[in-house]
């Protein structure tokens, strides 16, 4: 499969889930005119310095083209960013600002199904049930985003804050308003501008530019797309396997159930030691307990740890409730479903 046009998509409709994508920074206004034959305290036009500044202050700021824009380093393997996954030495993960490719180990996992029908899902590391705030803009009296305008967030992967999961912020802005001309939350915070906090949650992990990861749930996009972020554009991904709503202002959790090769508590156990698989293969013995379509179904799982000798047995969700459970809630951990069924 060819990769997609990261630049492709600029912002992402508010229907069942919206989108995401980061924030921008200041505007810019116009420049001073020249000293040109003025007497003291008077411009190009004749106008005093304090009817100039009157009329400065009503000037318009200026929209920014995303091409031209930065980019920041996104590193999400920092001990900032990182929990599962933190680069080391030993794990050689990408450094900051590479490009990850998340077909390939340890970003992507085959378990089973409640009925043990093969599943597989990409690991995106632990994320907080409190989502982070995502601004999309709307002209007055129109029901669609503003064609062309990114989305704007405030955090990116090592902030205090930074969620993958971002919840929608409505944000009205006058019918004239031009694309791109918003390009941070701080401008956001300072203007006077209608933000309603809607109910709708998104999944879209920042990562680098140029990153990929090529397998989707249904028909999803599985191209980067653009946004602002202090005056910067970052990429992300978007996974609408299932519509995501707040419960109560957080993310929703559904169970998964995991054994590693070396139980947690024992020298290098845990997540360190990888996931049991069959022999010969990738295949683990992990059991999400609900698929994209069920009811309660989330890409936010709640980790439950069962001990690794009971690997052989467990085959379902059924035989997983029925193994010794070590740790019933180890971690939430952001891994949305991309495919079912038989995998070559």
């Amino acid at each position: 499969m060819s990769n997609p046009d990261p630049t492709r998509r600029t912002f992402v409709t508010l229907t069942g889930a919206a989108g995401l994508a980061a924030l921008a920074g200041c505007l810019g206004g116009g420049d001073a005119g020249d000293d040109d034959g003025m007497t003291d305290g008077m411009t190009d036009d004749g106008m005093t310095d304090d009817e100039m500044t009157t009329d400065e202050g009503m000037m318009e700021p200026e929209p920014t083209d995303p091409a031209s824009a930065p980019r920041p380093t996104i590193d999400r393997f920092s001990e900032d960013a990182g929990t599962l996954m933190v680069r080391s030495d030993e794990n050689g993960l990408p450094g900051p600002g590479e490009a990850i490719d998340f077909d390939q180990a340890p970003f992507i996992t085959r378990g089973l199904g409640p009925s043990g029908e093969p599943v597989e899902y990409y690991n995106f590391d632990v994320q907080s049930t409190s989502p982070a705030p995502i601004y999309v803009l709307f002209r007055e009296g129109e029901d669609s985003p503003v064609e062309g305008q990114l989305n704007v967030v405030d955090v990116v992967p090592g902030d205090d804050g930074y969620n993958d999961f971002w919840h929608v912020h409505r944000v009205t802005v006058p019918a004239d308003y031009t694309a791109n001309t918003i390009t941070s939350a701080g401008t956001l915070m300072d203007g006077d501008y209608s933000i309603e906090e809607t109910d709708t949650l998104v999944n879209c992990p920042i990562v680098p530019e140029g990153s990929t990861a090529t397998k989707r749930g249904g028909d999803g996009d599985t191209g980067l797309v653009q946004g602002w972020y202090d005056g910067q554009v970052v990429h992300y991904f978007t996974f609408e396997e299932a519509p995501l709503t707040t419960m109560g202002g957080s993310v929703p959790l559904s169970p998964i159930f995991v054994t590693f090769n070396t139980n947690p508590g024992m020298d290098g156990g845990g997540p360190a030691s990888g996931f049991v698989t069959e022999t010969g293969s990738s295949q683990t013995h992990n059991v999400v307990a609900t698929l994209p379509g069920d009811d309660g179904y989330s890409p936010l799982w709640q980790v439950a740890v069962y001990d690794n000798a009971d690997f052989e047995s467990v085959m379902d969700l059924e035989s997983a409730n029925a193994a010794n459970i070590l740790n019933s809630n180890a971690a939430t951990v952001n891994c949305p479903i991309v495919s079912t069924g038989m995998m070559g």
